[in-house]
């Protein structure tokens, strides 16, 4: 994700943090840096000068020039600079809060979905409809109006099954005004919080779709009305922006496919262009892959910074506390650890959205290494030994050291794998049962107990 864009300006960071003093020189020649890096990006070029306008003001300033460490102080006025260009300036002062939704209204709160075809809305609904249940807790209906797309309404069906929210059925032969009008009454009748509403997009934008969902969108009053747009269009993705935003009054962005766009322009500019916030990302096909966006995140891992709050975050999400609690309490008692924890282990990771994601949110430093092997062939060792375990019997697992020559053969058969990645397995849960076997008498404990802390500590981190 924005991974040309974050490693030219690293490097940016990199070279200001070492500088002892700044100077005409040296400032000029850093902005000239950022502004290469932000056009690469595809960032529009009237954010770039006004991003660079504001950091070159403020890099000459009193606070900077005077303080004890200028090459550090810079680099925090590029991050404040960089977090008011992707969230605005409100976002400075309101931090993590900044892209929230509003739902304090009475229910329904409608949520109306906006954006091209082929952008993702479809299962973009499904996902924001599973962030509100999990996260918000709220009983959630979906109602697709496009009666245009061929199968439009039977996907929505199958995804809102999928994340378990229920959804409004419509015919491809009602009017789109007619089906949210009915599903808004269905909605208040059956006590739902919240209401998303699908709406039908187009190849191209064109005057008919906007009059459309401008009807819709006077009938409903949506809360909420979120434009879904493709991050990869990248200057494309700002035109349409622009164009929804004079058509429709537009509360928030969400941007799809972010985990595919190297340059990430659009994710800099779009927030400029419409004057309003980016609340979503997408990342991922899977339907847990939506994520809250916060503009000081953002340009912490933009900068190379990572993101450890959101790892923590996924950790404490992903992670089963009640499984780790046992599992801890028995390594304290006991001191064992067999193959059917290692098996779990590898599905709490799977839970934190594997390794790509974990690796996606260090610091540059850190995931430039990690990033040096292929983390497709990790992610399929991961399910390799998953797939491994999964042949040996339950006696096997309770027992590794039963596992000699002739069940190694019979475990790989059954697995599809050769003999030497059984032996390789084996040999990496041995350095995993060495370690938690360490953690006997009360380590493990203190760890996990501290997890809870770790969250708070982080935040007072970055928000200092």
């Amino acid at each position: 994700m924005l991974d040309n864009l974050t490693q030219r300006l690293a490097r940016v960071v990199k070279t200001m943090r070492g500088e002892a003093r700044l100077t005409e020189a040296n400032t000029a020649e850093m902005l000239r840096e950022v502004r290469l890096a932000m056009l690469e990006a595809d960032v529009a070029l009237p954010v770039v000068r006004e991003f660079v306008a504001r950091v070159k003001a403020k890099a000459l300033g009193e606070d900077v020039v005077s303080s004890l460490t200028p090459g550090q102080a810079l680099v925090g006025v590029v991050q404040r600079e960089l977090t008011a260009v992707i969230g605005g300036e409100e976002s400075l002062a309101a931090g993590d809060k900044s892209g929230e939704l509003n739902l304090a209204v009475q229910p329904p709160a409608i949520i109306l979905m906006a954006g091209l075809q082929g952008a993702g809305k479809t299962t973009t609904v499904g996902k924001l409809a599973k962030w509100l249940k999990e996260n918000k807790k709220k009983k959630v209906l979906t109602v697709s109006c496009d009666v245009y797309r061929p199968a439009a309404i039977a996907q929505l069906k199958t995804v809102s099954e999928q994340v378990g929210a229920d959804f409004f059925p419509s015919e491809p032969d009602q009017k789109p005004v007619d089906i949210a009008r009915a599903a808004v009454d269905w909605a208040r009748k059956h006590y739902h919080d919240v209401l998303i509403v699908d709406t039908a997009g187009r190849l191209g934008i064109d005057e008919a779709m906007m009059q459309e969902i401008a009807a819709l969108h006077a009938e409903i009053k949506p809360v909420e009305t979120l434009f879904v747009v493709d991050a990869m269009l990248g200057q494309d993705a700002v035109n349409t922006a622009r164009a929804f935003h004079d058509a429709l009054p537009l509360t928030g962005v969400v941007l799809t496919k972010l985990d595919g766009d190297a340059r990430g322009g659009a994710a800099l500019s779009v927030r400029h262009i419409t004057g309003r916030p980016i609340k979503f990302v997408g990342v991922g096909e899977k339907l847990d892959g939506l994520e809250p966006f916060y503009p000081d995140r953002m340009a912490q891992r933009i900068l190379g910074m990572g993101d450890i709050l959101a790892l923590v975050e996924e950790a404490q999400r992903g992670v089963d506390m009640e499984a780790a609690e046992k599992l801890a309490k028995k390594i304290k008692k006991t001191g064992d650890f067999d193959l059917e924890d290692f098996k779990a282990q590898i599905g709490q990771m799977k839970k934190m959205g594997g390794l790509g994601s974990l690796v996606d949110k260090l610091p540059a430093q850190f995931a430039q290494q990690a990033q040096g092997a292929n983390m497709d062939v990790a992610e399929k060792q991961v399910r390799r030994m998953e797939g491994i375990i999964n042949s040996m019997t339950a006696a096997e697992r309770a027992k590794p050291e039963l596992i000699k020559a002739s069940r190694k053969r019979r475990i790989a058969t059954g697995a599809g794998v050769p003999v030497q990645e059984v032996n390789r397995l084996l040999n990496q849960f041995d350095q995993m049962q060495s370690m938690m076997k360490k953690l006997k008498g009360g380590g493990m404990m203190k760890m996990m107990r501290s997890m809870g802390a770790m969250k708070g500590g982080m935040k007072g981190l970055f928000n200092r």
